[in-house]
C-alpha cells in the first residue's frame, strides 16, 4: 500500500510538472548560420536545461515566423513570447531605441558594452512601457560601406540607391545626397539582385550572410558604429514563470550576452577578409569621404540628443563618465 501511495505522489508531481510546463516561440530575423541565430539558440538550449523543460523556447529564424519588422509588436502582444530585433529600426516609435545607432558615438566593441551599460537603465524603462522585458543584446561588426562601384569622393555618393534598415541609415543616405530605400534582411539579397539598392551601410557579417560580392563591388571600412540585436520578453509571459525558470532565463541571458560579443569580436575580422577573397575591393574611406561622415556623425547626434531629450542625455552623459 506504502509502495503505491509512493507512485501515486511521484505521478502526481510529474502530472503537475508537465501542467506547469510552457513552450515559447522565439522569433528571429536572420538565418539560423548567423552567429546571432547561433547564440539565441545557445541561450533557449541553457533555459531548457536549467528549467528541466519547465521551458522550451523553440527559435524560428529568418523570418520564418514573424518578419523582422513584426517581431516588435508580436511579442508586446503576446503573439510570441520571447524575440529578438534590431531595436533601432523602431526609432520612429522612440528615439531612444537608436542609442546604438548613432554614427561615431561608439565604434568599438568595447565602446559599444560601455554605451549599452549606460542605455540599459533609460531602455529598460521604455520597453517595461510596451509589455517587454529586456533581456539581452549582442553586438554587429562596425558598419562599413558597401558599393557597386569604386567611391572616390562624396560627390560619388549623391543619388546612389541606398539600402536603409532603419531610420539612422536612411538619415545617413539622405545627409550623403543618396536615396534610402527600406529593405528588411529577409529581402536584401533579391534588392541586389534587381539593382533595386545599389548601396548599403552594414557589418562585414551582413555582407558575407547575402553573399554580396555577387552584385557589389567595394567595401569601404569606416566602423561607423555597432547596432545591436536586442532579445526581449513579453512581461506577462515573464511574470507566469515560477521564480526559479526566472532566474535561469535572466541567468542564461547574462551569458548570451556576454558569449555573443565574444563571438561577434572574434569574427569579424574574418567577414572582411572574406569579403576581400570573394572578390570585393576592401579598403578604409579616403580623406575626403572620412570628412564627410565624420560631418554627417556630428549632424546625427546632435540631432539625437534633440529628439531624445533628458533620457538621451542621461545616457551619453553616463557613457563619456565611463
Amino acid at each position: 500500500m506504502k509502495l503505491a501511495t509512493t507512485s501515486l505522489t511521484a505521478l502526481t508531481l510529474a502530472l503537475a510538472g508537465a501542467a506547469s510546463a510552457q513552450s515559447w516561440d522565439m522569433p528571429v530575423a536572420y538565418p539560423a548560420s548567423n552567429y546571432h541565430t547561433e547564440n539565441a539558440q545557445a541561450f533557449a538550449d541553457a533555459v531548457s536545461e536549467c528549467t528541466s523543460g519547465e521551458l522550451e523556447i523553440t527559435i524560428h529564424a529568418g523570418g520564418s515566423l514573424f518578419k523582422g519588422d513584426e517581431i516588435k509588436r508580436a511579442v508586446q502582444l503576446g503573439e510570441a513570447q520571447i524575440g529578438e530585433r534590431l531595436l533601432s529600426a523602431h526609432a520612429n516609435e522612440n528615439q531612444i531605441f537608436a542609442y546604438d545607432s548613432v554614427p561615431f558615438l561608439a565604434t568599438s566593441f568595447e565602446a559599444s558594452e560601455e554605451l549599452r551599460a549606460a542605455a540599459e537603465p533609460v531602455l529598460t524603462d521604455v520597453l517595461g512601457d510596451q509589455n517587454l522585458r529586456l533581456l539581452y543584446s549582442v553586438p554587429w561588426p562596425p558598419q562599413g560601406l558597401y558599393f557597386s562601384q569604386p567611391v572616390s569622393s562624396p560627390e560619388e555618393m549623391e543619388g546612389k540607391k541606398f539600402r536603409a534598415y532603419n531610420a539612422i541609415t536612411a538619415r545617413v543616405a539622405e545627409l550623403a545626397g543618396m536615396v534610402p530605400t527600406q529593405i528588411e534582411a529577409a529581402d536584401l539579397k533579391q534588392a541586389l539582385a534587381t539593382g533595386v539598392v545599389t548601396s548599403m551601410i552594414s557589418s562585414g557579417s551582413t555582407g558575407v550572410d547575402e553573399s554580396v560580392w555577387e552584385d557589389m563591388t567595394n567595401f569601404y571600412d569606416v566602423q561607423a558604429w555597432l547596432p545591436r540585436n536586442t532579445v526581449f520578453v513579453n512581461s506577462e509571459a515573464f511574470d507566469s514563470l515560477s521564480e526559479e525558470a526566472q532566474t535561469c532565463v535572466t541567468d542564461a541571458a547574462a551569458e548570451a550576452q556576454t558569449r555573443g560579443s565574444e563571438t561577434a569580436a572574434e569574427l569579424a575580422g574574418g567577414f572582411v577578409d572574406t569579403l576581400a577573397e570573394n572578390g570585393m575591393d576592401v579598403n578604409p574611406p579616403n580623406e575626403a569621404i572620412s570628412a564627410k561622415l565624420q560631418e554627417i556623425g556630428e549632424t546625427m547626434t546632435s540631432e539625437w540628443l534633440e529628439q531624445t531629450g533628458e533620457q538621451g542625455q542621461i545616457i551619453v552623459d553616463a557613457y563619456q563618465s565611463e
